[in-house]
């Protein structure tokens, strides 16, 4: 292995990744808050406002992935991460002083739009900048971040909450610190990583590639150069100059249906959606619902999230160790084909009325898996398979797609869980697992060790089915 500036390396990366943070971190907050806000605001008997208060940022979610890429392109990758971590920062003060509903769904929704782009942005800037030995290792950094954020949403919420007694109405939870002050701190508490992401963002490089595109190639060779030393960097800039042979400077989102970028960009939609439609997030987003259903009070259930949160963090972990050695399609296979079996089995738990720790156990698993695979290699996979010269709009489409399959799990599953029971639901979604180990056997090529650029070779390569395996 070359000799790499990894310091230098993780530095950056770090940088980048504190968007995934926040992503996380702003993307949880709101589950601890749930039962405050609601009572807060008058919504409690109303499951539609309910479920707009839980999905409202999936609106600025899919608008700032919509346009994310295109800008990226257009502007940097860098620029668009400042504008992340101030939208960050104005969520989190805004959300937290709302006095209405209206206003609350407004700076839910302009959060969303910082989610949008920092998970557009952010793995696509470190997949840019890391060697490609190490490329999947550092691109994980980026979901590392948004576990620590999901934990530290998790943590802060139980520890901001004061305990309510058994019995309490929601007139006496209104009145109590929970109900007037305690669900504002926890979305706060965002705003100080929010300003440090966008200080930080100033003293990083642009990414190499973004600068070759449009003609700096010298300032790319001089970051390239630092990362891997002087050989590293002539040839890198070498071979990504490559890649541009064609006038690449205006990149439009037609280029994504020439009938070479096309079926990469459907593998990539595809992907993306199955990400979210595997239902985990699910236990996330629904956790009280879970876990009172499994026999749990209020009262547990702020320490049962932190116990998820602590799981997912240090499987992720595992999948930052494995994903540049066992590869990124045997992870995907892996934790699609054990979500499905396991899916089955909380079917089974809840049709056969199955409560406390053998449930909990399951859905512990369940997280362990998907933060060994499903979770970080998408990113990673999302990130390295578009050609460069479409790299940022396909990027976007890809996680436009992502958002928008979290917007329909959100609303449906409150749908599927009253129609088809909560087991029919989760076999719905084993069902689903089932079809997407089927489609990554089928169509995903893998893509460890490879430079972006061959990976652009092998992907657009006539001959990519013999690299399937």
């Amino acid at each position: 292995m070359k000799n790499y500036n990894y310091t230098f390396l993780l530095s950056i990366s770090l940088v980048a990744a504190l968007g995934g943070l926040l992503f996380g971190y702003d993307w949880v907050v709101i589950g601890g808050a749930k039962p405050f806000y609601e009572i807060y605001f008058g919504i409690s008997d109303s499951p539609a406002l309910q479920g707009w208060a839980m999905s409202s940022a999936l609106v600025g979610c899919v608008a700032g992935a919509a346009v994310a890429g295109k800008l990226a392109d257009t502007y940097g990758r860098r620029p668009m991460l400042i504008v992340a971590a101030v939208l960050f920062s104005l969520c989190a003060l805004g959300t937290g002083a709302s006095e209405t509903f209206t206003v609350f769904i407004i700076w839910r929704i302009i959060g969303g739009i910082g989610i949008g782009i920092a998970s557009t942005i952010s793995p696509l800037y470190i997949a840019e900048i890391a060697p490609q030995e190490t490329r999947g290792l550092f691109v994980s950094i980026n979901q590392l971040t948004v576990v620590i954020g999901i934990l530290a949403a998790q943590i802060t919420n139980m520890l901001i909450t004061e305990v309510i007694p058994a019995g309490y109405t929601h007139a006496q939870i209104l009145a109590s610190w929970n109900g007037q002050t305690g669900w504002r701190w926890m979305f706060w508490a965002g705003f100080f990583p929010a300003v440090l992401f966008f200080i930080l963002m100033f003293l990083i490089p642009e990414s190499p590639r973004y600068l070759a595109k449009k003609g700096k190639n010298d300032t790319a060779e001089a970051t390239l150069t630092k990362i891997g030393g002087l050989a590293y960097g002539k040839e890198a800039i070498s071979k990504i100059k490559e890649t541009f042979t064609e006038e690449t400077e205006q990149t439009d989102f037609r280029m994504l249906l020439d009938k070479k970028a096309l079926p990469i960009l459907v593998i990539g939609i595809v992907l993306a959606a199955f990400q979210q439609w595997c239902g985990i997030n699910i236990i996330f987003n629904y956790a009280q619902e879970i876990f009172v259903s499994a026999g749990y009070s209020i009262n547990d259930l702020f320490m049962n999230i932190v116990i998820t949160g602590s799981i997912n963090l240090v499987f992720t972990l595992v999948a930052m160790g494995t994903v540049d050695k066992i590869g990124r399609k045997k992870l995907m296979l892996f934790g699609s084909g054990a979500l499905a079996v396991i899916y089955a089995l909380l079917g089974y738990f809840y049709y056969t009325n199955v409560t406390g720790l053998p449930l909990l156990l399951l859905v512990l698993l369940a997280i362990a898996i998907y933060a060994m695979s499903l979770a970080p290699i998408t990113w990673v996979i999302l990130s390295e398979i578009f050609p460069n010269k479409i790299r940022g709009v396909a990027m976007s489409v890809a996680t436009f797609a992502l958002w928008i399959a979290s917007a329909l799990l959100v609303q449906t599953f409150p749908i599927f869980n009253e129609y088809l029971g909560t087991s029919g639901t989760f076999w719905i979604y084993g069902i689903i697992c089932a079809l997407g180990f089927v489609f990554v056997f089928k169509k995903l090529p893998e893509t460890k060790n490879k430079s972006l650029e061959e990976i652009e070779e092998l992907m657009v390569s006539d001959k990519k089915s013999k690299n399937i395996q």
